[in-house]
């Protein structure tokens, strides 16, 4: 750990996280500690395929269930990594983030290795295919960092925009080139459970952003 009052240009950020400042190293484990719980949960996920409540089973595994005073559970080895020093809140742990990011990461990997095979896939297709899923993931990864900054209308217009490209994904899924390509097909079917369980997430979490906004609204001056 190193003190925080050196000059520059950062000083005032850190006036409410206490007297040390994270190093590099400190972050470097934090971020490895959040890409594991990305890993951790597509292999929740991957173990319930015919579950009809994937996403709600998922997040149970995970931790994530709601405590009664209704703050989301599920942070204890975060708080174990870094043995009571101050823990940050980034959106590398929104619960939203992990699920979003671990289902592209996973759509993503099993495109691309299909891709760079052009006997089995053709070119047009891999391309176009692999920017719509990069722009949706951008899109989600956006509207959840929105969430972060407490800005709800925001979020809802970027997952807004997550679910256009999400629902361009889905057509093109549905392209006469796809269904001529063997390849192609099994990716469908692989790809498709995880784009409805991605729409019932951001769904899920819009509706969350227009409640929150409406109590905000009935709420005096």
């Amino acid at each position: 750990m190193t003190n925080s009052d050196s000059d520059g240009l950062f000083d005032s950020d850190w006036e409410d996280r206490g007297e040390l400042a994270w190093t590099e190293l400190d972050w470097q484990k934090y971020l490895g500690a959040q890409e594991a719980a990305v890993h951790e949960y597509i292999k929740h996920y991957d173990q319930i395929p015919s579950a009809i409540d994937r996403v709600d089973e998922a997040a149970r595994r995970m931790g994530w269930e709601m405590a009664d005073n209704g703050e989301e559970t599920g942070e204890a080895e975060a708080e174990d990594l870094f043995d009571g020093e101050w823990d940050p809140c980034t959106l590398h742990r929104n619960p939203v983030y992990i699920s979003t990011r671990a289902l592209y990461v996973s759509l993503l990997a099993r495109w691309e290795r299909l891709a760079i095979q052009p006997d089995r896939v053709p070119a047009a297709l891999g391309i176009s295919l692999q920017a719509l899923l990069y722009r949706g993931n951008e899109q989600a990864l956006q509207a959840v960092q929105a969430l972060e900054m407490g800005d709800y209308t925001l979020a809802v217009c970027l997952f807004k925009r997550a679910l256009r490209e999400l629902n361009l994904t889905l057509a093109r899924l549905g392209q006469p080139d796809v269904a001529a390509s063997p390849s192609a097909l099994r990716y469908r079917d692989y790809a498709l459970p995880r784009l409805f369980d991605l729409r019932e997430i951001w769904l899920r979490v819009m509706n969350e952003c227009r409640l929150n906004e409406d109590l905000d609204d009935s709420l005096p001056e």
